[in-house]
Order: structure tokens, then C-alpha cells, then sequence
């Protein structure tokens, strides 16, 4: 068993401490998460919760901030004008500059007597260990303290080895939570059921009987206030490194032998370190970069990435991702995966698609040349599970179409569905570990997509134009192309 994460009981004391707390993920995601919570009574009572920022702020103009930018991001029907009250009245402000060591004296002076303590770091990573080695100078960490990273954790294999190293200075491996909000998400959880709670599938889990996997997670936003983060991040690290490649770890993954957070992650580290490296010539054939131009997402125009405010002219930064990989061990042996991302695409859309084998002869003549048996799990908007599969078509003979068995969990299930980072939240506040990142898998993930980012250069190719609205370069379609396939929208 690995070591228990601490986890806050009912009646203890919590200090929730968020490092960036005024800023863009904390206004949009982490308060309305929090709010939440707090509204269905999740939060331990003698919870609260202390944002930290540098404006010198008293506690009329911070609950004038929140009052004006939080409920933007919580559903109307959620906002009870009692619950919200209660909610501001859990929130501190308090100032500091994380890169000085004397505002943790006062941060120290703020925290409940006693209390368990939760650090929430929305910040750059450029911050993350001065952060760590300030709040140990302040005796704030102590055996049952709690540290979450935000993403991006590094820029490329050497800086992530060295947040990992950082970190660990001050906090054990357990008190340590890599958040990826994708792993949060109702259906990426639900996909740990629909292959490790049934045995429909499992048997057919494997080559020969799959054919290929495609993960796609398409945005139809562009970059906005985030050019500057972006355009020297690019969408091979800000969203492959990370979400795509857990969507693929939860996908490839051995069965653990239980839920203990280290046996699930075990499994998840042999994908990773399975995938098979690409060299320059395989960079050059199996991936594609893109960058959006001029377009319109629902009828209304929209700029290029060149366009965009403060992205530098000639910008090389691709804002499209597609690629071919390849996992080497039995179960997935000459299964193309494909993994597509990209901004300003046609819609916002995440998909898995399992597309099973052809049948190895068909004895209905009229039928058409392929079957189609696809299993489709569809993350966002929407969330629900397709599987795709032929039938009869009414009438005389004995002609096949295309039919479809659909789970729409949301119709499914009764009751309230948490977003994303309210799950992770809990997880965090229960010491759950088993939907963060490990440090080796962070590590085994920047050592497979490293190389692609250095063949790029070594290529010196520009990303491929696609105009914003569409669904990226046609070079990702011929990708598909060459082994006989195509995306799900094109089929």
C-alpha cells in the first residue's frame, strides 16, 4: 500500500490557502468549485478559505471583487442569496507578495489555530519553490499538509524534474496533488468503470480486435488573455503533455489490482513509458502542427493567431496538434493512436473513440464494404457513452445501416453532477491521490513528448495554416488517411 494522504476529518479545523487567489483560474474555477461545495455542505464546517494576492486590498473592496466577478461562474439556479452570504463569509483576503519571505510571518498570523492546512498554488511554476521553501522558513508545513500544483508543471523534462525536486524538499510525495482537471471529469472516472466494472469489453480490449483509438479534445475559443502564456507554451505542452496523455493512460492501462492510489497509478506509468519514441523521420510523418487564421466560430469572424493581441509577428507557436503514436507491449501491439487538439476549431468537442475491428468476412452482400462497431465516450459539452454497431434496416432483404446504443449519464443518473475541480477539490480536502499525477508519471510523460518538441525544431517547419472554424490542417486527415481511417466527424 502507499502512503496515506492526510484527509481532513468532519470537525477539523481547514485553512484553505490559495497562492493566486484574485486571479483568472481562481475567479472562473476554483471559488465557483468551492461555492459549490460549500452550498451542498461538502465543506468541513470550520473551513476557510484565505486568497492571497498583492492588492492592498481591505475586506470591503476584496468581497466587492468577488462580488462582482465570481457568481459570473456559478449557474444562476445554484446562487441562494442565504448560501452565498455564508460562503463570503469563509473567504479572507490577504496580501502578499509570494517572493517575500516576511508576508508568510503574517499568513501564519491569519491560520486557525490548530488547523489542517491546504495550499492551492494558481500560480506561474517559475513560483512553486520559492513558495514551498517560504512557507517551511514560516513553520506552515507540517505532517498533514496539503500542496496542489497547477499546471503547467515544467516546460520540458529538466524543469519538471526540478518543481519535482523542489517540491519534495518540503512536502512527502503523498501530501503532493498534480491536478489535470481532466481527470476530474464525470466520464474520465466513469471510464475506469465501463472497463474495470464490466466484463463485456475487456476481452475485446486489445489487438487484434481494435483496430485504432483516436482522443480528441477540440476548443472552439482561441488563445485570449492568455497569448503571452501561450504563444511560448504552445498546444503540444499545454495540452498533449498533460490531458491527452492521461486520457490515453486511463484508455491503455493494465486493470490495477485495487483503487490505492499508487497501484492505479503504477498501471498508468507502464503506458507512458511504453509509448514508443519517435524519431526525427517519424516526427516528420506522423505529426502535424497547425496554426489558426482569420475564420468565424458561429457565424461571427474571428481573428488569426497573428491577429491576436500580443502575439508576435511570424509567430512559429502551433495552436493544432495531430499525431500518430504507438504503445509497445501486447495488449496494444500495431494499434494506431491518434491524439488531436487544437483551438478555434469547429466546435468544443472531447471525444474517445474505440474503433473495433472489421469483421473478417461478411455474409451479407448489400451491406456496406465497412462495419462500423465504435465505441464513442464523449467528455465534453455533453457527457455520455455511444456504442456504434450494425443493424438490420427495415423493410425486405437484408441490408445493414449504421445504429446506435446511447448512455447519456446525465439523463441516467438522478441528482446533481459536480464539476471537475469541485470533485478534485474533495479529493484533496479526503486525501484521495488516485486522480493526481505521481512524479514519475509527469516525468515519463515530458521524456516521450520532449523529443517530438526538439524534432520540430530540428524539422524547422512552420505550422500549417487552417482557417478558425474548421477542424484543422487537411494534413490531419491524411495522417488518418494513410492507415484507412478518418476523425469521427469525417465518417
Amino acid at each position: 500500500m502507499s502512503p496515506v494522504a492526510p484527509a481532513t476529518a468532519p470537525d477539523m479545523p481547514l485553512d484553505l490557502v490559495i497562492f493566486g487567489g484574485v486571479g483568472d483560474l481562481s475567479v472562473r474555477k476554483l471559488l465557483p468549485a468551492l461555492y459549490m461545495a460549500h452550498l451542498h455542505g461538502n465543506l468541513p464546517p470550520a473551513t476557510r478559505i484565505l486568497a492571497l494576492g498583492r492588492q492592498g486590498w481591505g475586506r470591503d473592496e476584496f468581497a466587492a471583487f468577488i462580488e462582482s466577478k465570481v457568481p459570473g461562474f456559478i449557474g444562476a439556479e445554484a446562487l441562494e442569496a442565504n448560501a452565498w452570504a455564508s460562503f463570503l463569509g469563509r473567504l479572507v483576503y490577504a496580501q502578499i507578495d509570494a517572493t517575500e519571505p516576511q508576508g508568510y510571518t503574517a499568513l501564519a498570523q491569519a491560520m486557525q489555530a490548530g488547523s489542517d492546512r491546504v495550499y492551492y498554488l494558481a500560480t506561474a511554476p517559475n513560483l512553486f519553490t520559492g513558495i514551498c521553501a517560504h512557507l517551511h522558513g514560516a513553520g506552515l508545513i507540517d505532517p498533514r499538509a496539503r500542496v496542489v500544483l497547477e499546471k503547467p508543471l515544467g516546460h520540458d523534462l529538466a524543469s519538471a524534474k526540478q518543481i519535482n525536486a523542489d517540491v519534495a524538499r518540503y512536502f512527502a510525495e503523498h501530501q503532493v496533488f498534480r491536478i489535470d482537471h481532466y481527470l476530474g471529469k464525470e466520464t474520465v472516472q466513469n471510464l475506469m468503470v465501463l472497463r474495470f466494472g464490466n466484463s463485456i469489453f475487456e476481452p475485446l480490449w486489445r489487438a487484434p480486435h481494435i483496430k485504432s483509438v483516436q482522443i480528441t479534445v477540440a476548443e472552439s475559443v482561441g488563445v485570449g488573455s492568455r497569448a503571452g502564456f501561450y504563444d511560448s507554451t504552445g498546444a503540444l505542452r499545454d495540452m498533449v503533455q498533460n490531458h491527452l496523455l492521461q486520457l490515453l493512460c486511463i484508455v491503455a492501462m493494465e486493470p490495477p489490482v485495487s483503487l490505492d492510489p499508487d497501484a492505479v497509478r503504477d498501471e498508468k506509468l507502464k503506458v507512458l513509458r511504453s509509448l514508443r519514441p519517435m524519431s526525427v523521420a517519424d516526427i516528420a510523418r506522423d505529426t502535424v502542427r497547425g496554426q489558426y487564421g482569420v475564420g468565424a466560430i458561429g457565424g461571427e469572424g474571428v481573428k488569426g493567431y497573428l491577429q491576436e493581441d500580443n502575439i508576435p509577428a511570424g509567430s512559429a507557436t502551433e495552436t493544432f496538434v495531430a499525431l500518430k503514436a504507438h504503445i509497445n507491449n501486447w495488449r496494444w501491439a500495431n494499434v494506431p493512436i491518434f491524439l488531436r487538439t487544437g483551438k478555434r476549431m469547429a466546435e468544443r468537442r472531447s471525444d474517445i473513440v474505440i474503433e473495433f475491428a472489421d469483421t473478417p468476412f461478411s455474409i451479407f452482400p448489400d451491406s456496406p464494404r465497412a462495419t462500423v462497431n465504435r465505441l464513442l465516450i464523449r467528455l465534453q459539452p455533453e457527457e455520455h457513452i455511444e456504442l456504434q454497431m450494425m443493424a438490420k434496416e427495415p423493410g425486405s432483404g437484408m441490408r445493414l445501416k449504421p445504429a446506435t446504443l446511447k448512455l447519456d449519464l446525465g439523463s441516467a443518473f438522478a441528482g446533481r453532477r459536480a464539476e471537475a475541480y469541485e470533485r478534485l477539490l474533495m479529493d484533496v480536502i479526503k486525501g484521495r491521490l488516485t486522480h493526481f499525477m505521481r512524479s514519475d508519471e509527469l516525468e515519463a510523460a515530458w521524456a516521450w513528448a520532449e523529443p517530438i518538441l526538439n524534432g520540430w525544431q530540428a524539422l524547422g517547419e512552420k505550422p500549417r495554416p487552417y482557417t478558425a472554424g474548421t477542424w484543422g490542417p487537411a494534413a490531419s486527415s491524411a495522417l488518418m488517411a494513410r492507415d484507412g481511417l478518418s476523425w469521427v466527424e469525417e465518417t
